[in-house]
C-alpha cells in the first residue's frame, strides 16, 4: 500500500516567536501570550551563529522549578543551542524517527538558513491520523 507523502511543510505550525537572547524570560512570555505562541526561537547573533530554542517546558524546569525570577533571567541562559532543525521537504515519518532518535519533541523548520516554521509530534500525529 502506497502511503501519501506528507512533508514537514504541510503540517508545521507558526506558533513560535523570534526573539533576541538578551531579552528576559518575562519579556518572552509576554510576547508568547500576545501572539499565542508555544516556543521562542532565539535569533542568531551573526551569520555563522546557530538558532536557539526555548520551550515552555524549559521555562518551567529552569526558571519556575528553581524559583528564579522570570524578569531576571535572560533567554540565552535557558535556551537549547544549537538545536536540531529539519527542512520543509522532509517526510514526517523521517522527522518522527529523528525526534525519537535524539529525544526531542519540537524542532525549527529551516529553509535557506531562515526559520519558516516549527514542527512537533503534535502536528505530525494529528496529520497522520487524518490520513488513516
Amino acid at each position: 500500500m502506497n502511503q501519501q507523502l506528507i512533508q514537514v511543510k504541510d503540517v508545521m505550525a507558526q506558533k513560535w516567536v523570534m526573539m533576541d537572547g538578551l531579552k528576559t524570560v518575562s519579556e518572552g512570555l509576554d510576547v508568547l501570550r500576545k501572539q499565542h505562541g508555544e516556543a521562542l526561537i532565539v535569533d542568531k547573533r551573526h551569520e555563522n551563529d546557530e538558532y536557539g530554542l526555548v520551550l515552555l517546558s524549559d521555562i518551567g524546569k529552569r526558571v519556575m522549578a528553581r524559583d528564579k525570577a522570570a524578569d531576571r533571567v535572560n533567554l540565552y541562559e535557558i535556551m537549547s543551542k544549537p538545536v536540531l532543525s529539519v527542512h520543509p521537504e522532509m517526510d514526517i515519518r523521517y522527522c518522527a524517527r529523528l525526534f525519537e532518535r535524539f529525544g526531542i519533541n519540537q524542532a525549527p523548520v529551516v529553509e535557506n538558513h531562515k526559520v519558516v516554521g516549527l514542527i512537533s509530534y503534535t502536528e505530525m500525529v494529528l496529520q497522520q491520523s487524518l490520513q488513516q
